[in-house]
């Protein structure tokens, strides 16, 4: 898979859904188990603070372009191929589909009242879709008992996508320390993609995403929880976009 780096960061080039779908289904039905991070401004600037994050996001199998951003970045350095995948519609669509594909999925992560309500979706829209089990861990850190009883209950389903609803960067963590573990499968972590298939989130409208201003969109929807996170990331991101492009700096 051809890939770029953004301030150190690997970022594979995908130029649709269903190719990062096809990729996702080849490895699978490897019996192969592994992990993919699904990357946005947020994860980049993290990296660049965090060795061992960035360590991360560079030993995964793919490395998705979630946000706009990266996307207009990467073109800008040449990869004109390059589309942006948004976690949340990858989730979506991947669970589509899956359903001729007989892709079984597990979720993890999330509150008991968003998983009922993926749930009672699915049951509507996609009834062959199958959902393999699902786990809804504690908000505070858990045990290392606690874990291995996830583990175990994960592996005695053989789901074929393990999608982890954390939050970055909690999820890239527990999945790094985890992938190893799973007999077969793949762990994609997926942020606030269950919120936005539940219905919690709103999509922005079109002409937001075209222009990357969907942080602004997402922003207006949880002012409180993420004022801060995006005036430190987007003000960061933009200082060392323009640092590496002139050379000043390299973030390798």
């Amino acid at each position: 898979m051809k890939e770029t780096k953004i301030l150190g960061s690997r970022i594979s080039i995908i130029n649709s859904y269903r190719q990062a779908y096809e990729e996702v289904l080849s490895f699978i039905k490897k019996g192969n188990a592994g992990y993919i991070t699904v990357n946005n401004v947020h994860t980049v600037v993290t990296a660049v603070r965090d060795e061992y994050y960035k360590s991360i996001i560079n030993k995964s199998y793919l490395s998705l372009p979630d946000g706009k951003p990266l996307s207009v970045i990467a073109k800008i350095k040449g990869e004109k191929q390059i589309t942006r995948i948004f976690g949340p519609t990858f989730f979506e669509k991947s669970l589509e589909w899956g359903v001729p594909d007989g892709v079984k999925h597990f979720l993890f992560g999330g509150t008991e009242e968003t998983q009922q309500k993926i749930m009672n979706k699915i049951s509507e829209t996609l009834p062959g879709c199958i959902i393999a089990g699902n786990i809804i861990p504690p908000f505070s850190e858990f045990s290392g008992e606690e874990n291995s009883v996830y583990m175990n209950k994960i592996n005695s389903v053989s789901p074929d996508i393990i999608w982890v609803a954390l939050g970055a960067p909690k999820q890239e963590r527990w999945i790094f320390e985890n992938h190893k573990k799973l007999k077969r499968g793949v762990m994609i972590g997926i942020g606030a993609g269950f919120d936005y298939y539940a219905g919690n989130l709103k999509h922005a409208p079109r002409w937001m995403k075209k222009n990357s201003l969907e942080w602004f969109y997402r922003l207006m929807q949880e002012p409180g929880r993420l004022w801060k996170r995006y005036l430190t990331t987007n003000s960061l991101f933009l200082l060392y976009i323009v640092l590496e492009l002139l050379r000043i700096r390299k973030f390798d």
